[in-house]
Order: C-alpha cells, then sequence, then structure tokens
C-alpha cells in the first residue's frame, strides 16, 4: 500500500503525539481530519486501534482490527491486534482459535506466541501455555519474558513455574 502523504501523514504523526501524551480526545480529532479514502491504510488502523485500546474500547478496536486483517493479512501486529481485543472482550477461545490458526505463518514474531501462552492459560491449558511460553523466550529472549509473564495476570496460574520454563 502507498504511504500517506500531506497533510494525511501530518494527521497520523499528530494523533500518535496526542496519543504518547494519553490526550485520546485530540488523538481520535487528528485521527478523524485523515482522507475517508486512507481511513484503511495500515498505519491509520495500527494507530486507530492503539486509541481505541487505550480508551478500552474493545469493540471499536476489534472492528478495527478485523478491517487491519483484511487491509494487511500478511501482518502479524493485525492479528495480533485482534486477538488481543478478543480476549479483552472476554472471547479468549476465539482469540486463541483465530491467532492460532496464523501462527505458522508468524514463527519468527515472539509476541504470537506469548499472546498464545496467555489464552491457552485463561483456557486452563497449562501445559500447552508453557510450550507456548518456552517459545516466547526462544524469540524475546527467556529473561524478558520471565518479567513480561511476572506482571501478567494472564500467566497467574504459571507464576510459581516461569523461573523453570
Amino acid at each position: 500500500m502507498s504511504s500517506l502523504e500531506y497533510p494525511d501523514r501530518h494527521h497520523l504523526n499528530a494523533a500518535a503525539g496526542w496519543l504518547d501524551l494519553d490526550n485520546l480526545d485530540e488523538a481520535r480529532a487528528e485521527l478523524l481530519k485523515i482522507s475517508p479514502d486512507r481511513a484503511n491504510h495500515p498505519e491509520v488502523l495500527g494507530l486507530t486501534w492503539q486509541v481505541q485500546a487505550a480508551a478500552l474500547d474493545w469493540e471499536a478496536a476489534l472492528q478495527t482490527a478485523r478491517r487491519h486483517v483484511c487491509a494487511q493479512p500478511d501482518s502479524a501486529a493485525a492479528w495480533i491486534q485482534q486477538s488481543y481485543a478478543l480476549h479483552e472482550l472476554r472471547r479468549t477461545e476465539e482469540a486463541y482459535r483465530e491467532l492460532h490458526e496464523v501462527a505458522g505463518r508468524f514463527t519468527d514474531e515472539g509476541t504470537v506466541a506469548y499472546n498464545l501462552a496467555c489464552y491457552t492459560c485463561q483456557l486452563g491449558r497449562l501445559d500447552e501455555a508453557k510450550n507456548w511460553l518456552r517459545k516466547a523466550g526462544t524469540l524475546l529472549g527467556k529473561k524478558a519474558v520471565v518479567r513480561m509473564a511476572a506482571d501478567d495476570a494472564d500467566l497467574e496460574p504459571l507464576k510459581l513455574e516461569l523461573k523453570s520454563l
């Protein structure tokens, strides 16, 4: 897909700046200034999702992520955002199923493995969760994954076993 040009690039950058400042209203206002024909640009969709996620508007975030997956099916980020929104909507089985279906396309993406570990852990499939967590550790670094997992409520059932992973 082609790159964004002025003034859309300016509005996207401004929205990102407002998001960094935790001013979601201004971020949304800047996103609304982007040309309607550029609304499905992957960068616009990605930032729109981030704003919606920051606002905890998971239903809107899911719809944006679904558009992102359609616009850019080879983007791990789009699939991760979609499954994360589903999980936040308490549709964890669906989040797992949809991300798991494409996991083979993103074998280098540690976040895919980490999120699958979270989902399987929440679904009570602890052995599978451990396997995904080990894979995430291989891709992202074991120490980093142990630190992330230590503060992740989704992985609470595995807290005592983290160091042995």
